[in-house]
């Protein structure tokens, strides 16, 4: 060691014995970065001491400030460690360390606190330490201020825009998350009305989200998990009997179920010790009698089964019965595979089912055909009594959505709102780092004066009005704001690898774009010309994130700039010190902001990820014309399988997509696809023996195009 050169009071030996102790309980770890690593087990009176035992050394050096004089007393650490020494009047310094230590951490009165990376082989490092320029290496909070279009105080919450913008859980560290890493899911939800407010339950959560307007969700814990590793409350079934609400997850061994008249609160009661039923996939439906139901089953070769239980205990009083099976050869839609296309690899699965009764009719919902398909929908059967017998729709399936950036709406639930209109929530697809990797969507439901039962997806994942509104025509939903952003250039301030700006217009919420750090990264958008904006959603993504199931400190903070030229900004919405969990951000502004470039400043990304998004989703209105209506308008049903057919069109100056409307009657065009830059989709969703109407509208920035004539295509 130089002269002069101090180590801490402790000797040097106790100091190595320290930063042992210190790792014992990452020993695995360390042995298995360092090659020549190994461990030396020392019997203690209570235990075994399990001590990594490495090969030391002394990095050396000299640390100056910017002009090359030596700085004595300053501070030479290993980063996140207890081992340190200071230089003496010479700047020299000398440290033990090991090829694990890397990160050299150097600190002097000021100067910038500095991290010096070197190689393993590396044992002289010189440092310079530049002249402080901030008050810390840590980012100061920023205080949010309000503009014009944006208060963060009083956020306006007129609208909503799919996938929710709900604090989705992580998956637990298992299998699913070794191979692609950390990833958020939730799937299999059911909603309800409780005391004046909407609750969603879903798969994975570890508690509930609840609103007052389906804009705006918080999160209650509600966890009853028993590892770590496992999912908690796998697709969970919720019911409210008077002023109590009852909660239950899916189980082939038997699970408690509990109650709790202040769920918020965190405390539940069980009311049975164990559920009798092997009840996968369950749901608990209350009759306008009294009579308690439990409808279940999740399986490609079972049927899905109901039965009554007691209101005291929930066990069966009735017989259980096979209530209905899939149908493909005759039901496309239900058919196996991404489009329906695979009936070779596995038989499609029937899950996810739930009861509405509306009109003295009873309307059994459930999911098919797979849950990591775009084609994942919900289908309904009817009958006069709650354990039937059952015919199937004709309009089938109920909820519908192989196209648009939000694809999928299968395993749901149907509930009301204040005002008595009814919204279907169901599980969107993503599988993209695990086949279950997935989302909720929220859709405008009713029923129609022949008691049809239908679900509208048009526009699905564009602004829509939310519960404040008392609109009774689902359609009507719809704000009108168009989408600005599809394919539109983007500049970034980098990219990780491949994880390109292009991905972040292409509409396709299974791509991502990812900056090299999750820093002070930014994206700008330009939007072709100005442009009136009424809304936009930053949809997330994680990239080198390191989380795992819940935890209180995941949240996102941004800015958001507007300009004429692209050099000079304006501030439109400051989220400098959100706090809030918010993987899906939909923001609706206070009023219109007319602009043609939007940037985004990252100011903090959770768990260690880098600035990652998979799509920035801009909605308002282009000045000129609406499109033109679509020509040459074709549906060409399959003679050999009339469960498929080839829809064509051609192309309508200006526009960005179209959406395919279909149905069983001219009037009931209840089905909508939509389809971005092309011309043509293999619709393969029909039944057998029923006749269809179909028509088609242009989307474009400006508007939505008339609705071309109804074409008609017969069952034969």
């Amino acid at each position: 060691m130089p002269k002069g050169a101090t180590l801490p009071d402790f000797s040097k030996k106790r100091l190595n014995m320290f930063r042992f102790l210190a790792a014992l309980a990452i020993c695995t770890t360390l042995v298995a970065n360092a090659s020549n690593d190994s461990v030396k087990v020392v019997k203690g009176q209570v235990s075994d001491y399990y001590i990594p035992v490495v090969t030391q050394y002394d990095v050396t050096g000299v640390v100056t400030d910017a002009q090359g004089q030596p700085l004595e007393g300053a501070t030479v650490m290993w980063l996140y460690s207890p081992a340190h020494c200071n230089t003496d009047a010479q700047g020299r310094y000398s440290i033990v360390g090991t090829d694990t230590d890397v990160k050299l951490c150097i600190h002097y009165p000021g100067k910038e606190m500095t991290i010096v990376t070197r190689d393993a082989s590396q044992h002289a490092v010189n440092i310079t330490l530049p002249a402080k320029t901030s008050g810390s290496i840590a980012k100061p909070r920023r205080a949010a201020q309000a503009t014009r279009w944006y208060d963060p105080n009083n956020a306006v919450t007129n609208t909503y825009c799919n996938p929710l913008n709900i604090s989705y859980n992580y998956e637990p560290w298992n299998n699913n998350t070794r191979q692609g890493g950390s990833f958020r899911s939730s799937a299999d939800p059911m909603g309800l009305m409780y005391k004046g407010e909407y609750y969603i339950f879903s798969t994975n959560q570890g508690g509930f989200h609840y609103s007052r307007n389906l804009s705006d969700w918080d999160f209650a814990q509600a966890s009853f998990q028993r590892f770590p590793a496992d999912d908690d409350e796998c697709a969970p079934a919720a019911w409210v009997v008077g002023d109590t609400l009852f909660y239950t997850g899916s189980t082939y061994e038997g699970l408690p179920i509990w109650y709790s008249t202040n769920p918020k609160s965190g405390r539940w009661h069980r009311a049975v010790e164990r559920n009798t039923l092997p009840t996968w996939d369950p749901y608990v439906f209350l009759d306008d009698d009294g009579r308690l139901y439990e409808y279940y089953g999740s399986s490609n070769e079972y049927p899905v089964k109901g039965v009554q239980i007691s209101r005291e205990d929930f066990t069966p009083i009735s017989k259980i019965h096979d209530l209905v099976l899939l149908h493909p050869e005759r039901h496309g839609w239900e058919r196996f595979g991404m489009n329906n296309d695979d009936e070779v690899t596995l038989k499609p699965f029937m899950e996810g089912a739930f009861m509405t009764k509306h009109g003295g009719k009873y309307y059994f919902q459930y999911g098919a055909p797979g849950t990591e398909f775009k084609v994942y929908a919900d289908g309904v059967y009817v009958g006069d009594n709650p354990l039937g017998p059952f015919t199937y729709q004709q309009h089938n399936p109920m909820s519908y959505k192989p196209g648009g950036f939000v694809q999928g709406v299968g395993h749901g639930g149907t509930f009301a709102d204040l005002h008595g209109n009814y919204w279907h929530v169901g599980t969107c697809m993503l599988s993209l780092k695990y086949k279950f990797e997935r989302r909720i969507g929220l859709y405008p439901t009713a029923f129609d004066a022949d008691g049809v039962m239908y679900c509208t997806t048009a526009f699905g994942d564009y602004p829509c009005w939310n519960a404040d509104r008392n609109i009774k025509n689902p359609s009507d939903r719809f704000t009108g704001w168009m989408l600005l952003s599809l394919g539109k250039p983007c500049k970034v301030s980098s990219c990780d690898s491949t994880l390109t700006a292009a991905n972040l217009t292409d509409e396709n919420m299974r791509t991502y774009w990812s900056a090299a750090s999750g820093g002070d990264e930014w994206v700008e958008l330009d939007l072709g010309g100005t442009r009136e904006v009424h809304a936009l959603q930053l949809n997330y993504y994680d990239h080198k994130t390191v989380q795992h199931n819940r935890a209180n400190d995941i949240y996102y903070q941004y800015r958001i700039l507007a300009s004429d030229d692209g050099e000079h900004w304006t501030l439109v919405v400051d989220k400098s010190d959100n706090d809030r969990d918010v993987p899906h951000d939909y923001i609706e502004l206070r009023e219109a902001l007319n602009t043609r470039y939007l940037r985004i400043e990252n100011l903090h990304m959770p768990s260690g990820g880098y600035f990652c998004l998979s799509e920035v989703r801009v909605f308002g209105l282009a000045q000129g014309d609406c499109p033109a209506a679509v020509k040459r308008f074709n549906v060409k049903r399959d003679k050999t399988d009339s469960r498929n057919a080839m829809i064509t069109w051609t192309p309508v100056e200006g526009a960005y997509g179209y959406n395919i409307y279909y149905g069983i009657a001219p009037d009931k065009l209840y089905h909508c696809i939509t389809v971005n830059g092309d011309t043509r989709y293999d619709l393969r969703g029909l039944d057998v023996g029923t006749d269809y109407h179909f028509a088609i509208e242009a989307l474009a920035e400006t508007g939505r195009s008339p609705l071309s004539k109804t074409v008609k295509v017969t069952s034969k």
